[in-house]
């Protein structure tokens, strides 16, 4: 659309289906590869990815013409079929329902570019449990505690 001009920057965060440690650090790369590949093709910019055994954030510059669902919904379908298809598991792989996602300034990047990418030190501190209801509390999200993520005792 000519004349339209937009400045969205936006974490998401989602998890493994049961919050499981499917996502093995050796394939890490690879998997960060593909969504990449999946933000840029809908036009969307990669500001930053990193992944947990259990968990993904992805910090983008977002296009309007996606919606953020539209956007996480193709990222997780296609993904899914990506692990799958590439035997990073024994079984069907699949994230779990439902997603994060928080909006940053411009003046915020840096310092969300740097969180995400120094999450393995962050996670010896702080389970994705812990990180997730900081999250939702730090933006003032409401949220129903019996529709958050099926998390696994004690983690």
């Amino acid at each position: 659309m000519a004349n339209t001009y937009t400045q969205l920057y936006i974490q998401i965060v989602f998890a493994v289906k049961g919050r499981q440690n499917l996502i093995p650090k050796s394939r890490k790369e690879e998997l960060h590869k593909y969504i990449t590949g999946i933000v840029q093709k809908r036009k969307h910019k990669m500001l930053a990815i990193n992944s947990m055994p259990d968990h993904i954030h992805i910090f983008v510059g977002l296009q309007p013409e996606q919606s953020i669902s539209d956007l996480v919904r193709d990222i997780k379908t296609n993904s899914s079929s990506f692990i799958t298809e590439h035997n990073f598991v024994s079984q069907k792989f699949n994230w779990q329902q439902g997603y994060g996602a928080f909006s940053y300034a411009q003046s915020q990047i840096d310092a969300v570019v740097k969180y995400i990418l120094n999450q393995e030190v962050h996670h010896r501190k702080k389970s994705f449990k812990e990180e997730y209801l900081e999250f939702l509390q730090k933006f003032e999200v409401e949220y129903d505690e019996r529709y958050l993520f099926d998390w696994i005792d004690g983690v």
